[in-house]
């Protein structure tokens, strides 16, 4: 592979003022949201004592998994050694630290009470998962804003692949705790099980793929820099991998709660007579999310890889946005069954199905954290050397005779 060079991109040009215009608008949103969410209460919004992970909640475990995911192109170059994926480690890392933070701050924003981050911080419960998490986001802030320093530190290059397989290790105990999150919560039968780490941590390969994916193809298409076919195929193997990954997680967490009886009835309520968390999971989930990605990237019908890889990485995020819902939400919705084996009657909508519709306020700050995170990632691609100059065929793969070069445009 030849040497490869970075460098800012211009942002001199009117698609680059747009998004930064769309995006900042989007975050300022984003803070109303919030403001009001806390001045007025969470009354207003559609989360009530049965429903209290809302779709802020959703936004954010969306953006966490997916920074552990994000990771993953610079792991694969640096801790496995594909060296066709090298020229793309700094900006996998600045996206996952990006999208990391935008989840954080849904998380903190949607407390009620963003001061008590400080509790939370400072007085810890090492028998709550909760806790555990603290130390795992700040720690993989830490390490991979180590592992940017010592690779674009020209000086610390030959420090990398230890710190890259330390920052390997580190997401997936990270997603690991986020999948426990819900496998830990044994009183709702949709989350208890020991397949959501494994289910999380394929989830956040593919959806992580998928948005580094977008982010990649919209920074060199605007700065117009040459992207290769040998890259691009890759990626589109790559994301084929993990979207069966997913489905087969799904498949197998669906498998083992249906061979329960005592989870036939929330199984039943997700695959048969959820109403739209039914047609959310068969449709967006399982069909437009995984297996038309699938068709996609291996028809014969659409022959550019960039489109492919661009279209199917769209269907992947929606896709998978989709399942943190059925999941999240539909395992909320549903009710809990306090005593097994008995009939349960009173005032307070006892084996009832929730209703739940979010607000304005709850979709507004989850749109800001994920305008917060890609802003970060513009402004990061403007003033530092996160983006390498080509990633035409020739210049990543030395193999290569006939460069035949793709524009992104």
């Amino acid at each position: 592979m030849k040497k490869q060079h970075y460098s800012e991109i211009k942002g001199n040009n009117k698609g680059f003022f747009l998004m930064l215009s769309v995006l900042t608008l989007l975050l300022g949103f984003g803070l109303y949201s919030a403001l009001t969410m806390e001045h007025m209460g969470h009354w207003i919004t559609g989360m009530n004592n049965q429903v209290v992970w809302g779709l802020p909640h959703v936004f954010a475990i969306f953006l966490i998994v997916s920074a552990s995911g994000a990771l993953n192109v610079a792991s694969i170059g640096t801790v496995f050694g594909r060296s066709i994926y090298k020229p793309l480690s700094r900006l996998s890392g600045l996206l996952a630290l990006a999208l990391l933070m935008g989840g954080l701050t849904i998380l903190v924003l949607d407390l009620g009470r963003p001061d008590r981050l400080i509790v939370a911080m400072t007085t810890y419960n090492f028998k709550s998962i909760f806790a555990w998490n603290i130390f795992l986001y700040v720690g993989f802030i830490l390490i991979v804003a180590v592992y940017l320093w010592v690779y674009m530190e020209r000086r610390m290059n030959r420090y990398a692949p230890a710190v890259g397989l330390v920052a390997f290790i580190w997401r997936l105990i990270l997603t690991t705790g986020t999948g426990s999150i819900f496998g830990f919560l044994v009183a709702r039968e949709a989350f208890n099980s020991a397949l959501m780490a494994p289910l999380f941590i394929a989830l956040s390969f593919a959806i992580g793929l998928a948005l580094f994916n977008l982010v990649l193809l919209t920074a060199f298409n605007t700065d117009q820099r040459e992207i290769g076919d040998v890259i691009l195929k890759r990626l589109n193997r790559l994301l084929a991998i993990f979207i069966g990954a997913v489905l087969y997680f799904t498949l197998i967490q669906h498998l083992t709660n249906l061979y329960m009886a005592k989870n036939t009835a929330i199984e039943s309520f997700i695959l048969l007579d959820g109403g739209i968390f039914t047609q959310l999971f068969w449709f967006m989930q399982i069909l437009l999310g995984a297996i038309l990605p699938l068709i996609i990237l291996f028809s014969p019908l659409i022959t550019k890889p960039l489109q492919r890889l661009a279209l199917s990485s769209v269907l992947v995020l929606v896709g998978g946005f989709c399942q943190l819902y059925v999941l999240l939400i539909g395992g909320q919705v549903y009710p809990q069954n306090l005593f097994p084996g008995k009939e349960v009657s009173s005032s307070f909508y006892d084996g009832v199905i929730t209703q739940y519709s979010p607000s304005i306020y709850e979709i507004g700050l989850g749109i800001g954290g994920l305008s917060l995170a890609l802003l970060i990632v513009l402004l990061g691609l403007k003033f530092l050397q996160f983006l390498p100059n080509s990633l035409a065929n020739k210049a990543i793969d030395p193999h290569h005779t006939s460069d035949v070069k793709t524009q992104s445009n």
